[in-house]
């Protein structure tokens, strides 16, 4: 069965999960060609593409309407499609976020979209996210500004957080080649510096581990772990292996390293980190977890809520865009943002009082 509604703008055919719109001024279809994609959902009907307002740089503000249900996923991945610039969506909620991306891969399959989840804790939370999510936002934001069409879906609470400045997330990555010399104890430092955690068996984004002449490392952002094999001090073969049964799979001939970290670990940031803090709070320092945790070479939980303190400026997900991207703010993210700020608010008043534990405004 199929589903139609006429509005006077769009007439609209719905079967499963396929939604398809006609730009119409009367009820009779205009013959237009079917994109491939939805030709192969619906091959018993005509499906056209959505005819959408051109949206030039110098467009300003506009308003689209009678878009229910997938058609609004529809049209902005036409619009996205057809721009020759990136695209940025904002919307209210995660729910709504991961439900968009799903859609724009289903209409869109050769669109790049890219995630950047949100931490997943409350304003000062005294834990910190997953590696996992984690090596996701790292990714996205190296992505980011060499990108000149795609699509990133982010929540707006999402958005308003600080984040480093790109000079350090662009300028902290390391490519490592086949034939490199390398040092294996210099690696070992600068991973740990990079945050990376030295374990006895590499499962999960961020961690390393040394066995002789074999390294195991999982960078951010890979979807597998790699094993380096030296020949004396030279890198002999790069491959990746399977996390579960630790098996190698696949020879390659690079590997990237981004930082396991949104903030610096070396140790002339950490002092910068620990001048600042001085600065800012009026405490016991020898009480505070915090500061006496990086002291000891420790990344201490909840850390990520002092990302300012380790840098002279830090810069929000709009920066790393690329120039001219083109934003899409969805219903809702005004009200979402208000709710996010008076959160903030109510948590930092009632966790203040902690002289252990100071927060920044």
């Amino acid at each position: 069965m199929r589903d139609c509604h006429i509005d006077g703008h769009y007439i609209i055919f719905a079967r499963k999960y396929a939604v398809t719109l006609w730009k119409t001024d009367s009820h009779h279809l205009p013959p237009l060609q079917s994109p491939p994609l939805l030709q192969r959902l619906e091959p018993d009907l005509p499906v056209p593409v959505l005819r959408l307002p051109h949206l030039s740089a110098a467009a300003g503000k506009q308003h689209w309407g009678n878009l229910p249900g997938a058609a609004l996923s529809l049209a902005i991945a036409e619009a996205a499609s057809a721009a020759k610039r990136f695209t940025l969506l904002l919307t209210a909620d995660s729910q709504s976020a991961e439900r968009l991306e799903q859609e724009l891969k289903f209409f869109a399959p050769t669109l790049p979209v890219l995630h950047f989840p949100d931490w997943e804790t409350l304003p000062y939370d005294l834990f910190s996210p997953h590696q996992d999510i984690i090596s996701q936002r790292i990714a996205s934001l190296y992505r980011l500004p060499e990108l000149e069409h795609g699509v990133l879906v982010v929540p707006i609470t999402t958005a308003l957080h600080r984040l480093a400045p790109t000079k350090f997330l662009l300028g902290s990555s390391l490519v490592l080649d086949v034939g490199q010399k390398l040092d294996v104890e210099a690696m070992r430092t600068r991973l740990e510096a990079s945050g990376y955690r030295y374990v006895d068996t590499v499962y999960e984004h961020g961690e390393f581990t040394v066995r002789g002449a074999l390294i195991d490392l999982f960078p951010m952002g890979s979807k597998l772990p790699f094993r380096i094999d030296l020949f004396d001090d030279e890198i002999e073969t790069l491959r990746t292996f399977d996390p579960d049964t630790q098996r190698s799979i696949d020879k390659v001939e690079s590997v990237r390293l981004l930082p396991a970290r949104e903030f610096p670990l070396q140790k002339e940031e950490v002092t910068r980190f620990k001048a600042r803090f001085r600065e800012r709070f009026d405490v016991d320092f020898r009480r505070s977890p915090i500061f006496q945790d990086l002291s000891s070479g420790i990344t201490p939980a909840g850390i990520e809520y002092y990302i300012p303190l380790f840098f002279e400026e830090t810069s929000t997900l709009f920066d790393y865009l690329p120039q001219d991207t083109q934003v899409f703010s969805l219903p809702g993210i005004e009200q979402a943002a208000e709710n996010f700020w008076n959160d903030v608010r109510n948590r930092y008043e009632e966790r203040r009082v902690d002289p252990a534990r100071p927060l920044l405004p």
